[in-house]
């Protein structure tokens, strides 16, 4: 017999999400997504992290039971942001011990991503956990090895994330995309063939929120605007969208080229060396290429700017390569704005090319002649926006994420 609550309703399970970081990225709007979605079925939820500043975080995160265990903790061994993989890794292991045995926390399932270095420890449990791990991407393949000293680093760490992945009890995936890098790269967990889960767009913010006014961020008389949206970090390959907006430059004449702008928004953290030293670098190219006046860089925006700057730009630029899914085309196409990215990786699942936007090599000249095209034929914008509205609701709803997220749940507590 289901479990009911006080008031009688039947209780879902109880289900705890452990993330590392809950900041505003890709990872953690899934995680705030799953976490809503499940408590909207009834399901009790929390979601303990090692870091959680609700200032920077998505707003919706008030809705939920935050928790945070383990900040003290060093994010790096010194400069450079050196060893971060190993500290994620003490900062997971020390969040879960901090669960299980100081929280006072009952759960039926716990939810974990990104670090899967939790899991033996919530495994060692008096009564057994079960657990769901959400895997956005191997971690092993997001980190150079320049080094012997760097390989020889990394060797425990990856045949950890390896072993430890494969404790859960049940494995799902972003993409296609990724579900096929995960079968290549974990050879000894070839025997498991994880479920792809869609992140889905939760719509409600973006139908629920009036668009502001943006006087201060795009200048006057500018009616083409290109927006990027991505962390400040070397793997979204920001300098691409710089280096298209220079070729474009060469593609127009003075009064065209004097109508385009593009706004640099990315998430911004001050704690995070990469971020500091590449907004710099963003920033130094722009001058170099003598775009300051054509350029807007916009750190850690407000929910509210995104969609105001959804609202008013003329598309999309999606720059990294081999992005795992990424959240951003959807949020993009279900604002009726197309997105010219990268023909690799998830895009390639989210975005119907020549449809809803345009995939191309990773090249200024190829993106650049995509966004030509919306100079050339302004109607674009509307046709390829209206179709990447309806994708979105067709493919990528709330209410299909939830169902399917809910089923491994129930399983689980079976």
């Amino acid at each position: 017999m289901q479990p009911r609550g006080p008031e009688g309703r039947p209780r879902g399970p109880s289900v705890i999400f452990v993330h590392p970081d809950f900041g505003v990225g890709g990872a953690e709007r899934l995680v705030l997504d799953a976490a809503l979605a499940l408590q909207s079925r009834g399901c009790r939820v929390q979601v303990w992290t090692a870091h959680y500043d609700p200032g920077h975080c998505f707003s919706e995160s008030r809705q939920l039971q935050v928790h945070c265990a383990g900040d003290w903790l060093p994010r790096s061994l010194g400069w450079g942001g050196r060893g971060a993989a190993l500290c994620a890794y003490l900062r997971m292991v020390y969040l879960a011990l901090y669960i299980l045995l100081l929280s006072g926390e009952e759960m039926d399932v716990i939810v974990c991503d990104q670090v899967s270095a939790c899991i033996p420890v919530f495994r060692l449990a008096r009564h057994r956990k079960k657990i769901l791990f959400y895997c956005h991407f191997p971690d092993l393949l997001l980190t150079q090895r320049n080094s012997f000293l760097k390989r020889l680093y990394r060797a425990p760490i990856d045949w950890v994330e390896e072993y430890t992945t494969g404790m859960a009890d049940c494995i799902v995936v972003n993409s296609y995309f990724t579900a096929n890098v995960f079968k290549n790269t974990f050879k000894s967990l070839a025997h498991i063939n994880p479920d792809v889960l869609y992140p889905s767009l939760n719509v409600s913010s973006f139908d629920n929120t009036v668009p502001s006014d943006l006087e201060n961020l795009i200048p006057k008389g500018k009616k083409f605007v290109f927006l990027s949206i991505n962390r400040y970090e070397r793997k979204k390959n920001l300098t691409l969208a710089l280096e298209a907006l220079l070729e474009l430059r060469g593609r127009l004449d003075l009064q065209e080229w004097e109508k385009v702008h593009l706004i640099m928004a990315g998430g911004y953290d001050e704690r995070v060396l990469e971020n500091v030293e590449y907004y710099k670098e963003l920033k130094n190219s722009a001058n170099q290429f003598n775009l300051n006046h054509h350029v807007t860089f916009l750190k850690s925006f407000s929910d509210t700017q995104k969609i105001s700057l959804l609202h008013n730009c003329t598309c999309v630029l999606y720059t990294p390569s081999n992005e795992h899914f990424g959240i951003v085309p959807l949020e993009a196409m279900y604002m009726q704005c197309p997105v010219i990215a990268v023909n690799s990786g998830g895009p390639l699942e989210s975005i119907v090319d020549n449809v809803t936007g345009f995939l191309c090599e990773p090249d200024p000249t190829q993106f650049s002649k995509a966004m030509e095209k919306f100079i050339r034929n302004p109607s674009l914008k509307t046709t390829m926006g209206l179709a990447g509205r309806s994708r979105v609701k067709e493919s990528f709803s709330l209410e299909a994420f939830t169902n399917q997220l809910y089923q491994y749940i129930s399983k689980l507590t079976e």
